[in-house]
């Protein structure tokens, strides 16, 4: 009797525990910033350094945080300098 009466004691903390995490999960969450993603497709991939960021993913990050302009980026070829500032119009960064 005393084993089950452990066993149904550890079968519901479990369950509350469980549940307290689920619901922390899903409040505590940290929503990533796409814009950083979407514009890394965008620049070149030669993670170069020349825009004086630690490559291709800090140019993205100084782009969405307006630390650095696309035209930092000497790689980046005219059309895709149009369409990275056509996109950052679009999500109010400053090009």
């Amino acid at each position: 009797m005393e084993i089950l009466k452990a066993f149904l004691l550890m079968v519901i903390l479990g369950a509350v525990i469980g549940l307290f995490l689920g619901i922390a999960g899903n409040k505590l969450a940290v929503k990533e910033d796409t814009r950083v993603a979407d514009l890394l497709a965008m620049l070149p991939g030669y993670n170069c350094g020349g825009c004086g960021n630690p490559g291709c993913s800090g140019m993205a990050e100084a782009l969405v945080s307006g630390k650095s302009h696309i035209e930092d980026c000497k790689p980046c070829k005219p059309d895709q300098r149009a369409k990275i500032k056509e996109y950052m119009k679009e999500h109010d960064l400053a090009a």
